[in-house]
Order: structure tokens, then C-alpha cells, then sequence
């Protein structure tokens, strides 16, 4: 009995049954693959994993109250090519170009929230629309070609490594730290969470739904500018494109977490081992050598699979 109870409270903990499962997979992976276990290789996965966790933070907050941010991948993109642009030559820091890059992300998801709270546009068309006019500015901007990094702070935030933890590794620290204070402990977090459980009972309560919709877009828009910045600091350059593998893997994680992707339900607490399975995943698949083609078959189907299961049991 004591056993049964114990698999019970595990399967309706999805948080901790990702974070087992995850552990799970690195034993074996380090027991059966040369290498695999090696910190070295295990820190890579883990500085992956930060990218889409950063991104993720954002993506769960907004799927927390019954949205999804599909313009994320394209923000990544906008600012990872908009920063080496726009960091004026008389800052030596870099910091200015940082901030105008961020305020740049936070101002698009703020537009995606206007656009879905005041609007009443559907935020899977909103934010849709939102990321196909970003690839075509982006287009213009840039014309396809790369634009290298020369600002000193980014190249340190992909490159710098205090105490042998990477320091990419740090701010996801530092945002799941944030997260985790917003949806547990301030009264923001109770109120995205109402809104995507009922959004008539919220309002009713006296919630704000459009301003907490609001500041769950612009967060969303400000973690995805965060993430960008950080793979241009691990890439040196920021290319159209560079932000798209993102989109899918972001949502992935959030519901691989145990988060409903119908809203109202969930914890960033899962969004962090459901990244690193993500990337841990993708390394197992490139080591039996799979083609490209098997490999984005079976990651898709992997997120396929996982959304129809987060579907399901939100309908019960």
C-alpha cells in the first residue's frame, strides 16, 4: 500500500517525475555511453538547457494564463541581431546596447499583450502574426547575412566561466530564482494562475485581466530577449533564423513539466528538468547518428506526443 501511495503522489507530481526521470537518464546514458558522464559533457548539456530554460520562463508564464507566445523564437532572433547593432561604440561596457535590447523584447511582447487583452486577437494568431513581421523586418535589417558580436559584456556572459560553472548556467539560476518568487510568492503569480483556470471566475474576483496579461506577454518578450542574448554570447554572431529552434523546444519544456498548455495549472519548477531533458534528448539522438530528417521526426514527434498527453489529462 505504502507503495502504491508513493507512485501515486509521484505521478501527480510532474516537477519531481521529470527531474527522476531525467537523473534516470543520465545514469544509464553514463553507464552504457564513452563519455556521456563526463562533467565536461554533462556542463554542456546543462549550458544548452539554459537557453531554452531562459525562453521557457517566459512561455510559462504566458501558458500559465491560458496563452502560448509563438513570437519568442523571433525575438531571440531580433535581438540577437539587433544588439551588436544598436551597443553604441562610447559605452565600453556594453551595457547600453543590453538594456536597449531588452527594452526592444519587453516593448514586443508588450505589443503581443495589447494586442490579445485590448484587441481580443486570439494569441496564437497575435503573437503568429507577430514573429512573421519580425523575420521580415529582420530580412530587411540584416539581409541575410551574419552580424558579429563586439560587445564586451555579452561576450563575457557566453564565454566566462566563474569558478568552472558557466556563467550562462548562473542567470538561468537567476531567472528560475525570479520565476519561481513570481508564481509562489507574489500575488501575480495567484492571478496568472486564476486566469488560465477560469478567466470569468478571475474576473469576477476583481483580477485585472488585461493588465496581468499584459505583464505575462511582457515578461514573456523580456526572458526571450534575455535568451537571446545569451546564445549570441555563446555564438559571437547572430543570424536570421539563429532563435527558430527555440519556438517548439520552449513549449516542449513547459509541458513536459507537468504545466497544462490549457493554463491554470503548473509550476516553473518543472520547466527546468523538462529543458534539460529536451537537450539531453537531442544529444542521445545525435549519437546513435541519426540523419537530420530522423532527428526532426523524432523530436517532433517527442512534442507531439507531449502536448497531446497535456491535452488529455487537462480535459479529465
Amino acid at each position: 500500500m505504502k507503495g502504491a501511495s508513493f507512485t501515486e503522489r509521484l505521478l501527480r507530481n510532474p516537477p519531481l517525475l521529470t527531474f527522476l526521470l531525467v537523473a534516470l537518464v543520465w545514469i544509464v546514458a553514463s553507464l552504457t555511453l564513452r563519455g556521456f558522464g563526463a562533467y565536461g559533457h554533462l556542463r554542456y548539456i546543462l549550458e544548452l538547457s539554459a537557453v531554452i530554460g531562459i525562453v521557457a520562463a517566459g512561455q510559462t508564464l504566458v501558458i500559465l494564463l491560458g496563452g502560448i507566445d509563438l513570437s519568442v523564437g523571433a525575438v531571440i532572433t531580433v535581438t540577437a541581431i539587433l544588439l551588436p547593432l544598436i551597443s553604441p561604440d562610447w559605452d565600453p561596457t556594453g551595457l547600453v546596447g543590453i538594456a536597449l535590447a531588452l527594452l526592444i523584447a519587453a516593448a514586443i511582447g508588450f505589443m503581443n499583450g495589447v494586442g490579445q487583452a485590448f484587441l481580443k486577437v486570439p494569441a496564437i494568431i497575435m503573437t503568429l502574426a507577430m514573429a512573421t513581421f519580425l523575420q521580415g523586418l529582420l530580412i530587411l535589417v540584416a539581409g541575410g547575412s551574419a552580424v558579429s558580436v563586439t560587445n564586451k559584456a555579452v561576450i563575457l556572459l557566453g564565454s566566462a566561466r566563474p569558478a568552472g560553472i558557466p556563467a550562462g548556467i548562473i542567470l538561468w539560476i537567476v531567472v528560475s530564482f525570479v520565476v519561481l518568487l513570481l508564481i509562489h510568492r507574489l500575488p501575480i503569480g495567484a492571478r496568472l494562475l486564476a486566469l488560465g483556470a477560469n478567466p470569468l471566475a478571475a474576473r469576477l474576483s476583481g483580477v485585472d485581466v488585461n493588465r496581468n496579461s499584459l505583464i505575462g506577454y511582457t515578461l514573456s518578450g523580456f526572458f526571450a530577449g534575455l535568451a537571446g542574448m545569451l546564445l549570441l554570447g555563446m555564438n559571437r554572431q547572430g543570424y536570421v533564423g539563429i532563435g527558430d529552434p527555440y519556438l517548439m523546444t520552449s513549449i516542449a519544456a513547459v509541458v513536459l513539466g507537468g504545466t497544462s498548455i490549457l493554463g491554470g495549472r503548473g509550476t516553473y519548477a518543472g520547466t527546468i528538468p523538462g529543458a534539460i531533458l529536451l537537450v539531453t534528448t537531442t544529444a542521445l539522438i545525435t549519437v546513435v547518428n541519426a540523419s537530420a530528417g530522423w532527428r526532426s521526426v523524432m523530436f517532433g514527434s517527442l512534442i507531439l506526443a507531449l502536448l497531446l498527453v497535456s491535452g488529455r489529462e487537462a480535459r479529465r
